[in-house]
């Protein structure tokens, strides 16, 4: 499981404390310095722990008392909040997804996922402590189950059929590749490994070194997610602009024309001319997949050659 941030743990704790009754409406939280000789933090990291919960409307700053929890009627009913008829983790993640899918996950929030519901901030809390773990596992969601039918016995046709399957569910859920995007930083998450263990099971048959083996899959893994992110920002492009892909091509065909007849571009204007390109992603994936799993080969081959 990703661990947050020093802020998000602290404001975490004192949502907790807020949400018990431990700290009632009127209550003073914790101030800034107190937090720092509580939790061993910087100042900084305090003041950005109470920036969280007074967003989220939880606090309020009084003029010459500090911060205090928030009034119900300020904090829409967070201050003792009830369970919400039939709310559950389950229903949280799905309607986040469906936010996410439809909107971005830029647009995803506790709070706009509460508004789904028509319950508080605070409601959604009790099932999922915070936005990053939330994001997990609206992940692990995606990611459970795999391709379905009888495996290919060639490799080549098996680990395709896993990146197919890994580019459906990027397709199909654009914020996922950006959610996932931590190369370096990856998460504890069993339906996500899951898939990494079957195409290091694939690969590993090929008789490469560990190394060659990780990176293999790292490959495919960052080449799948790059191209994603090019379905993502289409999507908020079409939300930006209204128009589609081919609306917009066609909305600037003169300026472009206009461009590509000047002798500025000789090698581009010819392949305009000789070609007519899709720019379908889904093509322009299949086209670099083939293409990596080819030099997958060539390495095989090699590797064998010594």
């Amino acid at each position: 499981m990703p661990i947050d941030p020093p802020y998000l743990r602290i404001a975490a704790e004192l949502r907790r404390r807020i949400a018990s009754g431990e700290l009632a409406p009127g209550d003073r939280v914790p101030s800034t310095r107190r937090i720092t000789r509580e939790w061993g933090v910087a100042m900084a990291t305090a003041t950005k722990a109470l920036a969280v919960l007074s967003q989220e409307g939880l606090v309020r700053a009084v003029p010459g008392v500090g911060t205090v929890v928030a009034q119900p009627d300020r904090a829409e009913g967070f201050g003792r909040p009830t369970p919400t008829p039939g709310l559950s983790r389950d229903r949280v993640v799905r309607a986040a997804i469906a936010l996410a899918d439809a909107e971005g996950l830029g647009a995803l929030s506790m709070r706009r996922v509460a508004t789904e519901f028509g319950t508080s901030t605070m409601a959604l809390y009790r099932h999922v402590p915070s936005k990053g773990e939330l994001v997990r596992l609206m992940s692990e969601a995606v990611f459970s189950g795999g391709p379905s039918g009888p495996a290919p016995t060639n490799w080549r046709a098996r680990l395709t059929r896993e990146i197919r399957w890994l580019w459906t569910q990027y397709e199909r859920h654009p914020w996922l590749a950006r959610a996932m995007a931590g190369l370096t930083r990856p998460h504890a998450s069993p339906h996500a490994m899951s898939y990494t263990e079957r195409v290091l099971a694939i690969v590993r048959e090929l008789g490469l070194t560990p190394y060659a083996t990780i990176y293999t899959h790292l490959a495919l893994l960052s080449y799948t997610q790059g191209v994603t992110m090019a379905v993502e920002l289409e999507s908020q492009a079409r939300q930006d602009t209204g128009m589609t892909a081919d609306e917009w091509l066609a909305a600037g065909e003169a300026r472009m024309d206009a461009v590509r007849l000047t002798a500025d571009y000789p090698v581009l204007s010819t392949f305009f001319g000789e070609a007519e390109f899709d720019l379908e992603l889904g093509s322009l994936f299949e086209f670099g997949l083939e293409r990596m799993l080819d030099g997958i080969e060539s390495l095989v081959e090699r590797e064998r050659e010594r």
